[in-house]
């Protein structure tokens, strides 16, 4: 992952005082894009079925996510692509922002479903931890905030997100689901200060090598899915989760709340005679809004409210008698605010032992 900024200057405002400014200028000219709000779900990491469970025992799923982007948009959805600084007369700095994004993250998650029912409803927990070279909210701080290329070289540890209550209600035609689960802020995470004596302030920011996103976050998960036939062929799936984070370690903010949807419909059709060996289909999208402000001190404005919006679909080979399968997803987004919009993709397995 890699920021180019192209710096084009007056020859008139080429002086010392103005070097030295340009850092803290640059910040406050496009605090008005920045929201500040990190969250820690992420809807373009999951598959259509990821929501329910399958049948009891143990599954190990590797999840690999992609993300890529060269477009930053502003507070009403429109993409930044220069910003003037005029720190007094003249025709002031020019910065022509161009960012180019390309994420990684792994997640080999482990999944238990429960043997037994009570009442008719079934019990599952499971434990994700992650490693990446970077994550969004880290390059849209360090992007938005410092206007220096953040490190992606290296491969860590990022946040783990556990759910221990995992519960599911089966109809013929319905499946509903519930979960909880919490993130916790184990991934690499560090603040740094900048200071800028001349002009008698500092700013502190997170760390452009950060991994992890350095609060908690409590996450509640409700999906359902509707069966139009009773051998459950195809399926129309949604899921709500919805987040509420704690404040971030070493700088005084806390994140607002995040609601987002996940949606799908998913088809099987059948790749040999004996259905052993099926294909699935179908489309699927997201929708993610910050629902609340940003707090604290550090908050960069705090009313301004990410959101983002994707769509694309999801192919997958199921082989019945392993209760095994490999699915590839990929979306589009094709709008954002206060964020970045470009486009994800991820590969699953899913291998159950």
């Amino acid at each position: 992952m890699n920021h180019k900024f192209n710096n084009v200057m007056s020859t008139k405002t080429k002086n010392l005082g103005l070097y030295l400014m340009l850092p803290l200028l640059f910040l406050g000219a496009i605090s008005s894009t920045r929201a500040g709000s990190a969250s820690h779900y992420e809807p373009s990491f999951y598959n259509i079925h990821d929501f329910f469970m399958g049948p009891p025992g143990w599954y190990f799923v590797p999840y690999n996510w992609f993300y890529t982007s060269d477009q930053l948009n502003d507070r009403n959805g429109n993409a930044i692509n220069s910003i003037t600084i005029k720190p007094g007369p003249g025709p002031g700095v020019t910065l022509n922002v161009s960012p180019s994004l390309d994420l990684y993250a792994f997640s080999p998650v482990l999944t238990w479903v429960a043997p037994w029912k009570l009442d008719g409803i079934k019990f599952g927990a499971y434990i994700g931890p992650s490693f990446a070279n970077s994550n969004i909210d880290v390059a849209i701080s360090t992007l938005q905030g410092r206007g220096v290329n953040p490190t992606t070289s290296s491969f860590g540890a990022g946040d783990m997100y556990v759910q221990p209550i995992w519960l599911q209600y089966t109809l013929k035609h319905w499946d509903f689901s519930l979960a909880y689960g919490f993130y916790a802020p184990v991934g690499r995470y560090n603040t740094s200060t900048i200071t800028f004596p001349r002009l008698g302030r500092s700013i502190t920011t997170t760390s452009p090598d950060n991994i992890g996103e350095g609060f908690w976050t409590q996450q509640i998960q409700g999906a359902m899915a509707w069966y139009p036939w009773a051998d459950q062929r195809m399926s129309v799936v949604a899921a709500l989760t919805y987040e509420i984070n704690s404040s971030k370690e070493g700088i005084d903010v806390t994140p607002g709340q995040h609601l987002s949807l996940n949606w799908g419909i998913s088809q099987y059709l059948p790749l040999s005679k004996d259905k052993k060996l099926l294909l699935q289909v179908g489309p699927a999208g997201y929708d993610d809004w910050q629902i609340t402000d940003d707090s604290g001190s550090a908050a960069t404005n705090p009313t301004v409210h990410q959101q983002v919006h994707g769509a694309g679909g999801e192919v997958g080979l199921v082989y019945v008698p392993w209760n095994s399968k490999l699915a590839f997803h990929a979306f589009d987004e094709f709008s954002a605010t206060a964020r970045l919009q470009g486009q994800a993709y991820g590969i699953t397995a899913y291998i159950n032992f």
